[in-house]
């Protein structure tokens, strides 16, 4: 979910061999891999030649690992357990936007961000109805980062009428430190958490997988039955387009593990013409995790993107692939690169 990097010379010119849109990747690099997730799964493309909804392979499944007692650490300041928030599935409804700390905190943007307090007001104007902010960073010695500038932006959503979704990228290197730190993020003052599930860090996709899932068990052991997300590689890069970018990604453990599965559907990085459709690609997403994790009934909200290359087609065929799949809601990633006009393309997804 992270598209912040400078790309030198050299990884330009890999990325031109591999056939990738440089435009769109100029700015925009995962901070779990080192590349964007859709560019990465577009190292080694399959081109479908049909147009039409492809069947999904059938759902593999993966041992869970025992579940463990999680000690919680106290709470910070701003954690006060006799007002805990009541996490449901209510957040992933209707309409959303995506902030991460290149957007927001003092640290990462040099002291010159973009997105305050009254941003927040700009976003209630637009219709939004649910946040998703990035807490933290691996770059960060700090679980939550900035809660003097964070705490008031969360205050005047609510205030607002907004719900907030709280999101950390774990890089799986140091499993202790990223439960904390998704653990930090669960005591502030919001309506949601979602795991960002995207970096390749641990070469090895066995060893990341089962890394994967023991955070999953603790963070479920660590919050209890509150509503959590788990914020995906979409599935047709997984299936289709570089089935290699994460073998045997345990889609069926993270549809029994999580409440919501929100896959990263940015068609707009995508090298192959057929798959740069808002429509096409949004409703390929929602119909291959419902059968990846074989749970028709799976709740989806998409994440779709990246704002400044989709078009209005896109975003159209977006809300229609949304509505028409009865899948919770859409988001567009992120609020930094997105148009008020987009917005009002988007409203239609809004839950009154």
């Amino acid at each position: 979910m992270i598209w912040r990097t400078e790309i030198t010379r050299g990884v330009c010119a890999a990325l031109v061999v591999l056939g990738l849109d440089l435009t769109v990747l100029a700015t925009r690099l995962s901070e779990g891999s080192g590349m964007p997730v859709a560019a990465t799964a577009d190292a080694k493309a399959v081109p479908m030649a049909a147009p039409t909804t492809t069947a999904p392979p059938p759902p593999t499944t993966t041992t869970l690992p025992p579940t463990t007692t999680t000690t919680l650490p106290p709470g910070p300041p701003w954690y006060d357990p006799a007002r805990p928030f009541a996490w449901t599935v209510t957040p992933y409804q209707g309409l959303g936007v995506w902030i991460d700390v290149y957007d927001w905190t003092d640290e990462i943007t040099g002291g010159s961000p973009r997105v305050g307090v009254d941003t927040i007001d700009q976003m209630a104007d637009q219709g939004i109805q649910t946040i998703y902010v990035q807490t933290s960073h691996r770059r960060s010695a700090s679980d939550v980062m900035e809660p003097d500038r964070l705490l008031p932006m969360i205050d005047r959503a609510h205030a607002r009428g907004m719900h907030v979704v709280a999101w950390y990228l774990p890089m799986f290197e140091d499993p202790a430190l990223d439960l904390q730190r998704l653990v930090a993020a669960s005591n502030l003052p919001v309506d949601g958490l979602g795991v960002d599930i995207e970096s390749l860090a641990i070469a090895d996709p066995g060893e990341r997988t089962r890394r994967l899932l023991d955070l999953s068990t603790q963070l479920r052991a660590a919050v209890g039955t509150k509503a959590i997300s788990a914020i995906t590689p979409d599935a047709v890069v997984q299936q289709v387009i570089n089935p290699g970018f994460w073998p045997g990604f345990p889609w069926p453990e993270v549809g029994q593990m999580y409440d919501v599965v929100v896959p990263m559907a940015y068609w707009s990085v995508r090298g192959q013409p057929e798959w740069r459709s808002g429509a096409r690609y949004v409703a390929e997403n929602i119909d291959r995790v419902r059968a990846a994790t074989g749970r028709p009934d799976v709740p989806v909200h998409v994440a779709g993107g990246i704002a400044d290359g989709v078009t209005a087609e896109d975003l159209i065929g977006m809300v229609d692939a949304i509505t028409s799949r009865g899948a919770l809601g859409g988001s567009l990633y992120d609020w930094a690169t997105s148009n008020p006009s987009q917005w009002e393309l988007l409203r239609a997804l809004r839950v009154l």
